[in-house]
């Protein structure tokens, strides 16, 4: 629904329409070919297609432009959030533990105390408990 939304603001804009736009809308037809393929037949005869759409090839992916270069992670204490930071995806633990204690709202909730416990998960998250 997200890319016929985009398709929709594209086409209200009234510009020239780009390859993308064709390429986004012929995808879309093959996506929706499987559970209406009537609807899917005609679409692809008026979007321009020669063979039937089912002698067409799936859309293809690649799975390296899903992987993300930054995250934002999510500094705890003692169960409590106090920050956030955009990190590279593939920070280590230790890494983001010496990063948040260089920030100030994180170092004050350490002050004087000792840390028993970190819990990370990748990705997403770092639990320190102090005490």
């Amino acid at each position: 629904m997200e890319l016929v939304n985009d398709l929709y603001k594209v086409d209200e804009e009234g510009g020239p329409k780009s390859e993308l736009f064709y390429y986004s809308l012929k995808t879309l037809i093959l996506l929706i070919a499987p559970m209406a393929p009537h609807l899917g037949e005609e679409l692809w005869e008026m979007a321009g297609g020669n063979a039937s759409v089912f002698s067409q090839n799936w859309p293809a992916y690649d799975k390296s432009a899903m992987e993300l270069e930054k995250v934002t992670m999510v500094v705890q204490i003692n169960g409590k959030l106090r920050g956030t930071f955009d990190v590279p995806a593939d920070i280590s633990d230790e890494s983001l533990f010496e990063f948040a204690r260089k920030d100030e709202k994180i170092s004050k909730h350490l002050q004087n105390k000792k840390v028993i416990k970190k819990i990370f998960v990748p990705g997403k998250l770092l639990n320190i408990v102090a005490k």
